[in-house]
């Protein structure tokens, strides 16, 4: 994104010697997305906010010293609170300060404080700063400037290319397009290029959001952005391992587009699925992981000892071990048409892309699980109605309790239990569902512009082959469930596989392509943690 279209970060301190400690830390985290100004006195910062006012820049946080000649870091925090209101606003003060900063928590709704020094920034000024800036970003209204994409609300191509920009929070605009499907959708980027109907991989790279291999070869590739993934991939590179991650889409997997977590420890308010991976995402860049993506590995295997991934842009990755972390895929509706629809009106677990546009209107969603609860009780904020089709007999069958308890509750909500979708209708998008009742076999046809899927989901195992064994499903066998090592045509150590690992030596597998694995988001983060303990086993004996 241009420079000029950035959001700010402003730091303001009189002491020379500090600003530009300040301004360095900010820029080495935070350069890439936004713009950091500095100034050394309030009178010259309030000019330069009414310079951004009129401009129409957005500023993102503002971080203020406390004692400075002329005005005080609350009086000047408090000035700009009247130019940028949702700016967010953190106070810089000495240790005998601290009494002050607590008392404008309330008086300017100060968002935080920071004691000088902030040594070491990784540890006491990044955390806080990423949270805010995070709680800004899920409410930014990106400028008219910013990235346009121009497209068919109910046409495939362009709901792939909005759920694209959405997973990644790249603040865009959506237009209705007037043009046929030989031109659009269309990306219109800041720097006046248009891409026309382009692949995920292209509007990745010309948004400089892909990655650079930085070694030749790695001591750990990670197949699978997902929560497991990407929970190895902070571990393995924080403990100095070479780390690469590839992701055939976005990393955040299926985690990455529920609507609300509300079950994950230390979130008591629960936290979307967006919020949650980009956070881990951006940690793992911290830590050094090189991260490709949208790039699928197609086949694996080996050279000697070490590991080859052969990729879909024609890359082969070595690495010495592999983690395979690939996830679930959502499986198809089996209804009839519902194939010609999908992306223009069926979607699959794609809720907070979608969400503008069901303001108002009803919405269905097809499944009786966790995800399909979360995403009912999401669009019950914003439709006319939803109506969930469940072909058990109760929610409690497949569903946690607070979510059942949470759905029962909501007047914005019907549950359909014994109930099968058995067709879809429509001309160039769905207009219309054919539901059969269970117990009498009735059908019954219900207009329908918005259904959401949530029916269960396969392993993204088939590419493997026969490289290592799997289960007649399709999961990923690790550890004890293999067997007897010596039946094992790949194996040449003297020891039983580890638990999490393969049948080939070196190569692991966590989360929820796992055979055995307990299909949570936690357990997912923890057999992730899991697997690089035993990757370094593995190295110490190699």
């Amino acid at each position: 994104m241009p420079e000029q279209h950035r959001p700010v970060l402003l730091a303001v301190d009189d002491d020379d010697h500090v600003l530009r400690a300040v301004r360095r830390d900010l820029s080495h985290a935070y350069q890439q997305r936004y713009r950091v100004l500095a100034s050394r006195s309030p009178a010259e910062a309030v000019r330069l906010l009414d310079t951004l006012l009129d401009r129409r820049a957005e500023v993102a946080l503002i971080l203020s010293d406390q004692r400075m000649p002329g005005m005080t870091g609350i009086e000047f925090l408090a000035a700009a609170a009247e130019r940028f209101p949702t700016a967010r606003r953190v106070l810089l003060t000495a240790y005998a300060d601290t009494s002050v900063a607590i008392s404008a928590i309330n008086e300017v709704r100060l968002d935080h404080y920071l004691v000088k020094p902030w040594e070491p920034p990784e540890e006491r000024l990044y955390p806080v700063l990423d949270e805010l800036l995070a709680d800004w970003e899920s409410g930014y209204e990106p400028p008219y400037q910013g990235i346009r994409l121009v497209g068919h609300r109910f046409a495939p191509a362009t709901h792939r290319l909005r759920d694209l920009l959405t997973r990644h929070r790249l603040p865009f605009r959506f237009e209705e397009g007037t043009g046929g499907e030989a031109d659009l959708p269309v990306v219109a980027l800041p720097d006046g290029r248009s891409l026309v109907r382009p692949g995920h991989a292209e509007v990745v790279e010309a948004l400089g959001l892909s990655s650079r291999l930085s070694h030749p070869h790695y001591d750990v590739a990670i197949v699978g952005g997902g929560p497991s993934g990407l929970a190895a991939s902070v571990y393995a590179s924080s403990e100095g391992l070479a780390t690469l991650l590839i992701e055939a889409y976005v990393p955040g997997g299926q985690a990455g587009t529920s609507s609300r977590i509300e079950n994950y420890l230390g979130f008591p308010s629960g936290i979307s699925g967006v919020d949650l991976t980009s956070r881990a995402v951006t940690q793992a860049r911290r830590f050094g992981v090189d991260v490709l993506a949208p790039v699928e590995a197609e086949r694996l295997s080996r050279a000697g000892r070490a590991c080859v991934l052969h990729l879909s842009d024609g890359k082969e990755i070595t690495a010495a071990t592999v983690l395979l972390s690939t996830g679930l895929s959502y499986r198809s509706l089996d209804a009839t048409g519902a194939g010609r629809f999908e992306g223009a009106g069926i979607y699959y677990g794609a809720t907070l892309t979608e969400t503008e546009s069901c303001v108002g209107r009803p919405v269905w969603i097809v499944g009786g699980a966790n995800s399909a609860g979360q995403a009912a009780l999401h669009f019950a904020k914003h439709a006319g109605h939803v109506t969930m089709v469940v072909r058990a007999a109760s929610l409690s069958h497949g569903m946690s309790a607070y979510l059942v308890d949470e759905i029962q509750a909501d007047p914005a909500i019907t549950v359909m239990t014994n109930t099968h979708l058995v067709g879809a209708e429509g001309s160039d998008r769905l207009e219309r569902i054919v539901l059969r009742d269970g117990a009498t076999g009735a059908l019954r046809t219900h207009e329908a512009e918005h259904l959401f899927v949530f029916i269960g989901a396969r392993p993204r195992t088939e590419w493997l082959d026969d490289m290592v064994r799997r289960d007649e499903r399709g999961f990923v066998l690790t550890g004890p469930d293999l067997g007897p090592a010596a039946e094992l045509p790949a194996w040449d150590l003297p020891r039983q596989p580890l638990l999490l690992e393969t049948s080939v030596p070196g190569v692991f597998a966590a989360g929820d392509a796992r055979a055995g694995s307990v299909k949570r988001l936690a357990s997912s983060v923890g057999e992730g943690a899991m697997a690089v303990s035993m990757i370094h086993r593995y190295h110490s004996e190699s």
